[in-house]
């Protein structure tokens, strides 16, 4: 809740930028996945958001401070992120630009994924990436970085396939029995994707409700996150984002763009990109049903559980490419989920 500490602090990062320390009533706004609790106040005529830290989670004031040094360099640099007007380091309170409440995915559900104006703030978008991947590495430090410094083999395994059998497969559908076989896949999933560079700036939650579009620009938001790692990750997380549910057609065109963009940032070799893409895209993927289950069952999010069964078919889709033959049992476990997910929902 937002205390009289977090009161005289606001206060004080109030006067510090000039701004009368008048706060009118402050209105709590809804997260996301996030523990953390956003206020939108007014102050004259500038609309400002106070961020305050997860009180349940230990590690709460080391994501604010990595919120606030990512979020200062980031801005320094050019990145399409909203300004801060203050940071205070004794309660954890970032005072944040309010960049409005539009979404990219609230114009995907207005208009349509192929409305040309979406396709616009698609393409803005990935170009906005291209800048905050490459251009913001100068200068950047991974001891800002208060989850891990870099994309690894080890959070890969924890955290993505780990992530999807313990908290899809295991807790959230009562799966038992999988095959002994695919942990090794895991590991060679893994494997696979770290043969990608891993010295980029990497988002690692680059989606359409992570995009707000305010003035007719896109801006980056829920940066706090962020560490080096490949470039591949984060365009994947856009484009098979199943809160916009993207054609496979509009997803290459797309990534073209993203490619264009990226090449005007640094020397590219496409193919070799595209290639270890397919990887980025799978291991993203996991992650985003271990993380949909999570937060459905152990912490009674239910607004991600709709998104769990169109997650779990792009991820059957995916394995039916090419490359998808090194992952036989992977693919085995998918249909198993999906009929699990079917017969949850009632259908035959």
């Amino acid at each position: 809740m937002f205390t009289e500490e977090h009161r005289q602090a606001l206060r004080r990062l109030l006067v510090a930028q000039g701004l009368p320390p008048e706060i009118e009533a402050a209105q709590k706004m809804v997260g996301d996945g996030s523990d953390r609790q956003f206020y939108r106040f007014a102050v004259g005529d500038l609309s400002l958001l106070a961020v305050l830290p997860s009180v349940s989670q230990p590690q709460g004031m080391a994501e604010a401070r990595a919120a606030n040094a990512l979020g200062h360099h980031f801005f320094a640099h050019g990145a399409a992120v909203p300004k801060i007007y203050g940071f205070a380091e004794e309660c954890g309170l970032i005072l944040f630009e309010d960049l409005g409440d539009t979404k990219l995915q609230d114009l995907v559900l207005q208009h349509g994924a192929d409305a040309p104006e979406v396709v616009a703030y698609y393409r803005q978008a990935l170009a906005t990436l291209a800048h905050l991947q490459t251009e913001t590495r100068d200068g950047f430090q991974p001891d800002w970085c208060w989850d891990t410094p870099r994309y690894d083999r080890e959070l890969i395994l924890a955290r993505e396939s780990g992530y999807f059998q313990k908290a899809l497969c295991e807790d959230f559908l009562g799966m038992s029995g999988l095959p002994s076989g695919l942990g090794q896949e895991f590991i060679f999933l893994a494997e696979r994707a770290m043969q990608e560079p891993t010295d980029f700036i990497l988002h690692r939650d680059f989606q359409s409700r992570n995009l707000m579009i305010c003035e007719g620009k896109v801006r980056i938001i829920d940066f706090q996150g962020a560490r080096l790692g490949p470039l591949g990750y984060d365009p994947a997380s856009l484009l098979i984002d199943p809160y916009a549910g993207l054609s496979q057609a509009r997803q290459l065109d797309l990534l073209g763009c993203y490619l264009d963009a990226l090449a005007s940032h640094i020397p590219l070799d496409r193919g070799r990109f595209i290639e270890g893409y397919y990887y980025m895209a799978l291991q993203r993927n996991l992650q985003i049903l271990g993380a949909f289950a999570f937060l459905s069952k152990n912490r009674g999010k239910q607004f991600f559980r709709q998104f769990i069964t169109p997650a779990a078919s792009t991820l059957d889709a995916h394995l039916a490419a090419p490359q998808g033959r090194d992952f036989p049992c992977l693919h085995a476990v998918v249909e198993q989920a999906r009929n699990c997910l079917n017969n949850q929902h009632g259908t035959p």
